[in-house]
């Protein structure tokens, strides 16, 4: 492992649409610009089958594919991409001290882009059938499910509202709530009720496993009525799971950078954390959106208030 001595301009945490965006900003403008990604390039959109909604690709693109793309144009303009997990922050005042599993960095800005993961459910065919049946996004994935059966399970917010926008799809959904009652609010309990025509409610039912045909593609979900003790079964052409999100954070338990209750990284308007000089977008940032498109657009925007952080410094050093 070779020391880095160098003081870099920016380093990075992730490599997913937020961060190579914000790649392809700075080193666009010659700031020297460092990313470090402990998983896969492209973050969750790597693994996402296809993407339908990023503009500019009028016939969808592969996640994949898509990732790549943002790869190849972050290094074109310079972006140095290394395989490594930062495990610490700690602030200097004018620089960063950033511990890694690939070696310590210094840099003058930081942005924080290691996105959110879906919680799991944890049960046989979650992770099988998971982008061909098994999904996390209904607004990435419910166009394929056209007239198509679908199970939703959750009973929280997230879950109400995406099986209620899966109605502009589906024909017929079984939503499986683990509890007796919902923990989203009143006023989607309430709109759920208007679609009692798509949406057949299950309390107390637990999902035990997703099965799929010889063809690898989902046919039924199997639970548990817990008021009875028996075995139910849902036929049905997808599954989209709604159990909350975990944010990337773990290695900011102990900074200074200040989360919200639920992990997720607190900003001001600037997209800057209680760190002066570090920054964060995409996924991991409270109130995010959870899109690749807005993501994207959250890691432009970061850079460029990283230029203007950076001007600042050395006007003040001059």
């Amino acid at each position: 492992m070779t020391e880095d001595t160098k003081i870099h301009d920016v380093v990075m945490i992730g490599a997913g649409p937020a961060a190579l965006s914000a790649a392809i900003y700075t080193t666009r403008e010659d700031l020297d610009t460092v990313l470090f990604e402990k998983g896969v390039i492209g973050g969750l959109a790597a693994i996402t089958d296809w993407v339908d909604n990023y503009p500019g690709f009028s016939k969808g693109i592969s996640g994949l594919d898509l990732s790549e793309e943002l790869r190849m144009q972050a290094e074109r303009f310079g972006t140095d991409i290394r395989l490594g997990e930062v495990t610490e922050i700690i602030d200097e005042g004018k620089t960063k001290f950033l511990k890694t599993t690939d070696g310590d960095v210094r840099a003058k800005a930081v942005l924080i882009a290691t996105g959110s993961d879906y919680k799991k459910l944890g049960i046989p065919g979650e992770k099988e059938y998971y982008a061909r049946g098994v999904h996390y996004c209904a607004t990435c994935d419910g166009a394929f499910y056209r007239d198509k059966r679908l199970v939703v399970v959750g009973g929280g917010n997230s879950a109400l509202q995406e099986a209620i926008f899966l109605t502009k799809f589906a024909s017929n959904i079984d939503l499986l709530v683990r509890g007796d009652k919902f923990r989203a609010s009143e006023v989607l309990q309430k709109e759920l009720s208007k679609h009692a025509d798509k949406i057949s409610v299950h309390m107390n039912t637990t999902t035990d496993e997703i099965v799929a045909g010889e063809d690898k593609l989902v046919t039924h979900v199997i639970g548990t009525d817990k008021i009875t003790g028996k075995r139910v079964k849902f036929d049905t052409d997808g599954v989209f799971i709604f159990i909350g999100l975990l944010p990337n954070t773990q290695f900011l338990q102990n900074s200074k950078v200040e989360l919200d209750e639920v992990g997720m990284i607190k900003t001001d308007p600037n997209l800057q954390t209680t760190i002066s000089g570090v920054y964060a977008a995409g996924d991991v940032r409270s109130g995010a959106t959870m899109q690749i498109a807005s993501a994207s657009g959250e890691g432009a925007t970061a850079a460029l208030m990283i230029r203007k952080y950076l001007e600042e410094q050395e006007r003040q050093a001059s």
